[in-house]
């Protein structure tokens, strides 16, 4: 990976970034502030404040922009008038706990995933070495109905239209795989794998120039997580109950890799973590990927 641009911020944690269709990067940083970035750097606005902490956006038609609130559940944000609209809070009649990424399709339907429905943003790691299984995906049509489409999923995180709309690529942070749910044609409502094993753990997926897709790795893998992986379920409690100090850390480096239709990594773009680190999202626009990190202050630009 050449050295990256960075384009600092006002906070910390940009943990997801999107592209407009006039080339305009958003994110969300901790304090809940929603961010209007020009590419350049040149221009960084604040233009909403939700009530919780911002995870993934999408870029809507309209103008707006969707957020996932990882405390509340999904919400749109007007970038005109700054007004913030809760669109789905609860599931099943039950409150959402974790919400983590979206997208939306072309007729306004949207897609958004649920890490864990155990435990919350800042135990993230506990759901991780667990294994617990308890993420999902659910699909809010138009007129607002809510309905689960995909659940028992380790982790799930970023999200991913097929440019056809015909399949949904999800990321499974703790599997270490993008999982694709078809949505149309002869396998509409069946799963397989896009990619397996991959060498760190998954999160934000973003669309390739070409297709392809942009899988952003914060850490790479651990052998101490991937043993308990195999450990009995008890195992596993012990290990969430030692102290942080001793639980598996992420390990300091900037890393992206792009995958291609087939679950080929065509590009591996990495290095180590001084001037950017835990790389948790990733756009493309205009010959650069620009990447987003929850623990860093800003938003980096790496020429492709």
């Amino acid at each position: 990976m050449p050295p990256p641009r960075r384009i600092e911020l006002p906070g910390a944690g940009p943990e997801d970034v999107v592209v407009d269709a006039g080339g305009v990067l958003y994110t969300g940083i901790e304090d809940g502030r929603i961010l209007r970035v020009a590419r350049d750097g040149s221009d960084v606005q604040t233009i909403a404040r939700i009530s919780g902490r911002p995870l993934g956006l999408e870029a809507l038609p309209n103008g707006d922009v969707a957020v996932c609130n990882a405390q509340v559940g999904l919400e749109r944000v007007s970038t005109r008038s700054g007004q913030v609209t809760r669109l789905v809070d609860r599931v099943d009649g039950a409150p959402m706990l974790f919400c983590s990424n979206v997208v939306a399709t072309g007729d306004g339907t949207l897609y958004f995933s649920e890490s864990s429905q155990r435990y919350p943003l800042e135990d993230y790691r506990s759901d991780l070495i667990e294994h617990s299984g308890t993420g999902r995906v659910m699909r809010r049509d138009p007129d607002g109905r809510v309905e689960v489409v995909l659940s028992g999923l380790q982790f799930a995180n970023g999200l991913r239209l097929a440019d056809d709309e015909s399949h949904l690529i999800v990321a499974e942070t703790g599997a270490y795989r993008l999982t694709r749910l078809w949505l149309s044609g002869a396998r509409a409502g069946t799963t397989d794998a896009l990619i397996e094993n991959l060498p760190g753990f998954p999160d934000n997926i973003g669309r390739g120039s070409d297709g392809t897709t942009w899988v952003s790795l914060p850490s790479p893998r651990d052998a101490l997580a991937d043993r308990l992986i195999a450990w009995p379920g008890w195992v596993r409690r012990v290990a969430w109950a030692m102290p942080s100090a001793l639980q598996p850390k992420p390990k300091r480096t900037a890393w992206v890799v792009q995958v291609d239709a087939e679950g080929r990594i065509v590009r591996d773009l990495q290095r180590p973590g001084d001037a950017y680190y835990f790389v948790t999202g990733a756009c493309e626009y205009g010959g650069e990927i620009f990447l987003s990190s929850l623990l860093d202050s800003a938003i980096a630009a790496v020429p492709l």
